[in-house]
C-alpha cells in the first residue's frame, strides 16, 4: 500500500478525518484539487459539540482565540422587531454558540495536521477509482502528470457533488429550493446589539419572502448575510452539471450595489454596506445518500447529506460523521478490530443525517420551535446526537441514567491527589483512546475492578481504566494507595445515574460505548471483543 487511507477534499471533514487519523499514527494521503484553500466565509456555525471534540483533541485554545461569541437573535418582520431570542444556555451545555469563517476552520485543522506529521497535496484531483478485497486504486491529476496511488481505505469528503459518492453508484435522493440565495462577507454599520444574528423579511404578494439574514463574524461590525439572488444573478444550472443544485455557483458573483439593495430595502434603519471581502451566488438542495459506505469506500459531510444551512448544522454534522469513521479506521488499519466494525459508521452516522435533513428543511419553511428553549438549543448544539441502535454499543444488567449510544456527559468537581483544583471528567478523557469508568463506594469492589483492568491490558484496543470514588471514599483510596478520582461533588454519579459497582466504556468520540450493573471482568471482555471482531453482538451477555 502507499498509505493507509485516502482523503478526497481538504475542507473540515477531510481535514478531521485526517487529523484523527494521523493522531493515531495512521498515514493518511489528502489531496484537494484547489490550489490554494478557498477564503470563502460559507460555513461558520460552530456547535458547542465540535468545540467539546476540540477541547479532547487540543484545538480549542486555539479556536477560541478565533471566534465570534452567538448572544442570540433578533428577529424583524415586516419592518416591526417581532423576537429577540436570548442564548441563555442550559449549565449542561458546555460551550456557547460561536463563529468561524470556514477558511479560518480549515487553517486550524491544517495546522493541526500538520502538528502530526501530515499535509495536503494540492492541487490533486481525483480522475477515477476502483476497489478490491485488498484495498482501494485511485487514479489521481496534479500538474506533474497522472499517477495511481494504491491505499487500503477511501473517504470521500469532496462536497455535494462527490465524484466517490457516484463512483459507489450510490443514490442522493432529495429536491432543491426554487429560491437562489446571494452571500456576502461584509461590514454593516448599522447599530444591531453586538454578538446577535439579524433575520428580516418582509411579505411580498405572490411570492416568497423578501430576506435578508445576517451572521456576525470576527471582526468589528463583520457579518456573513445572505439575502435572495436578484433575476439578473440567477444561474439556474447545477455546479457540476450532475443536477444537484447546491452550493457555490460559479456564475456572476453580487457586487457591492446588490447587497446594497437588499439592504435599503429591509434593514430597519439606514445602513451601509461595505469591505466586500467575498460574494457568491448560492443553491439549497436537501439530499441525502443511500448508504455511507461499500467495502473500502466511505462518504461524509456534504458528500452523505446537504440541506439548508439553517442552525448552522451541515459542517459540525460532517466533522461528526469523520470524527465517528476515524478511530474505527484506525483500529482497522492497525490490525486492532476487523473490517465489520466500519459497518456501525453507517448504522450510526445515516440515521443522524436523515434527522438533520429533514429538521433544517423545516425550520427553513416554519422557523425554529422554541416552545422549550433549553432543549432546541441542546439539539442545535448537537448534544442530543444518540446511537442507541448501533451494533456496537450495549448494556449489561440494569440500565443506567446515561444509555449506550448517549454523549457521555461531563461532569464537574472531581478531585484527584496532587491536584488542588477540580478536575472535569472530559479534560480525563483521551480523544484517541476508550475509557472504562469505574465507580466505587465500597473498597471490596476493587477486588472485580482489578480483574477488569486486566481484561483492559490484554485487549487489543487502546482503553484506560478510571477509577471513581463515591465522596466519602477519597480518603480511604489515599492511604490504600490507590489512583482514583474521588467524585467529590457528586456531579459524576448524578450525570450517569452510577452507584458502586457500576462501570460504562467511553468511546474515543465521546459517546456511550456500554454499561454494566454490576461490572464484571467476563461481560468487559464480551463488549470488547464486539469492538474487535472476536465476537458477534448476538453473543454479548445481556
Amino acid at each position: 500500500m502507499d498509505v493507509d487511507v485516502a482523503v478526497v477534499g481538504a475542507g473540515p471533514v477531510g481535514l478531521t478525518a485526517a487529523t484523527e487519523l494521523a493522531r493515531r499514527g495512521i498515514r493518511a494521503l489528502v489531496i484537494d484539487q484547489l490550489a490554494e484553500p478557498r477564503q470563502y466565509a460559507k460555513a461558520v456555525g460552530l456547535q458547542p459539540r465540535t468545540l467539546e471534540h476540540w477541547e479532547r483533541s487540543g484545538m480549542l485554545t486555539a479556536a477560541l482565540d478565533e471566534v465570534r461569541p452567538m448572544r442570540g437573535q433578533v428577529v424583524y418582520r415586516d419592518g416591526e422587531q417581532v423576537g429577540r431570542l436570548e442564548l441563555a444556555l442550559p449549565p449542561d451545555v458546555p460551550y456557547g454558540f460561536t463563529t468561524l469563517p470556514q477558511y479560518t476552520t480549515e487553517r486550524l485543522l491544517a495546522e493541526e495536521l500538520r502538528r502530526h506529521g501530515g499535509s495536503v497535496e494540492r492541487p490533486a484531483e481525483l480522475i477515477a477509482f476502483t476497489q478490491d478485497a485488498d484495498g482501494v486504486t485511485l487514479r489521481v491529476r496534479t500538474p506533474a502528470g497522472e499517477r495511481e496511488v494504491r491505499t487500503a481505505f477511501l473517504v470521500g469528503a469532496d462536497g455535494a457533488h462527490s465524484l466517490v459518492r457516484k463512483g459507489l453508484g450510490v443514490g442522493f435522493d432529495g429536491d432543491a429550493f426554487d429560491e437562489e440565495y446571494m452571500l456576502g462577507d461584509v461590514v454593516l454599520d448599522w447599530s444591531m446589539p453586538a454578538g446577535y444574528g439579524v433575520r428580516i423579511t418582509r411579505a411580498v404578494p405572490g411570492g416568497p419572502d423578501d430576506v435578508l439574514v445576517a451572521v456576525p463574524l470576527p471582526g468589528h461590525g463583520r457579518y456573513r448575510i445572505s439575502m435572495l439572488a436578484p433575476p439578473e444573478l440567477s444561474t439556474r444550472t447545477a455546479a457540476g452539471g450532475d443536477g444537484i443544485a447546491h452550493g457555490l455557483e460559479g456564475g456572476r458573483a453580487p457586487e457591492l450595489h446588490h447587497l446594497q439593495a437588499v439592504v435599503d430595502r429591509l434593514a430597519p434603519e439606514p445602513t451601509t454596506v461595505s469591505t466586500l471581502r467575498w460574494s457568491s451566488v448560492f443553491r439549497i438542495s436537501h439530499r441525502l445518500a443511500d448508504r455511507y459506505g461499500t467495502g473500502r469506500v466511505f462518504i461524509a459531510g456534504d458528500a452523505a447529506h446537504i440541506h439548508p444551512p439553517t442552525g448552522g448544522q451541515g459542517m459540525n454534522t460532517g466533522i461528526q460523521d469523520a470524527l465517528n469513521l476515524a478511530w474505527k479506521l484506525a483500529l482497522v488499519v492497525e490490525g486492532r478490530a476487523a473490517p465489520a466494525l466500519l459497518e456501525s459508521y453507517h448504522a450510526e452516522r445515516h440515521p443522524v443525517g436523515e434527522e438533520v435533513v429533514g429538521r433544517t428543511v423545516r425550520q427553513a419553511r416554519q422557523g425554529f420551535d422554541t416552545a422549550d428553549p433549553a432543549m432546541m438549543m441542546r439539539r442545535e448544539a448537537q448534544l442530543l446526537v444518540a446511537y442507541p441502535d448501533s451494533p456496537v454499543v450495549g448494556a449489561v444488567g440494569e440500565a443506567l441514567a446515561v444509555r449506550p449510544g448517549d454523549r457521555a456527559p461531563d461532569a464537574r468537581g472531581l478531585r484527584r491527589s496532587t491536584v488542588t483544583d477540580p478536575v472535569r471528567l472530559h479534560a480525563v478523557l483521551a480523544a484517541t483512546e476508550h475509557a472504562l469508568l469505574a465507580y466505587v463506594d465500597d473498597l471490596a469492589q476493587l477486588t472485580e475492578i482489578g480483574a477488569a483492568r486486566e481484561i483492559a491490558e490484554a485487549s487489543p484496543l487502546p482503553i484506560r481504566v478510571h477509577v471513581v470514588a463515591a465522596p466519602d471514599l477519597g480518603e480511604a483510596f489515599a492511604d490504600a494507595g490507590e489512583p482514583c478520582l474521588v467524585d467529590g461533588a457528586g456531579d459524576l454519579a448524578a450525570a450517569y445515574g452510577m452507584r458502586g459497582g457500576d462501570a460504562v466504556v467511553v468511546r474515543p468520540d465521546g459517546y456511550v460505548g456500554w454499561s454494566a450493573r454490576p461490572l464484571t471482568a467476563p461481560a468487559l471482555a464480551a463488549h470488547l471483543a464486539v469492538l474487535t471482531g472476536a465476537e458477534t453482538p448476538a453473543q454479548v451477555p445481556q
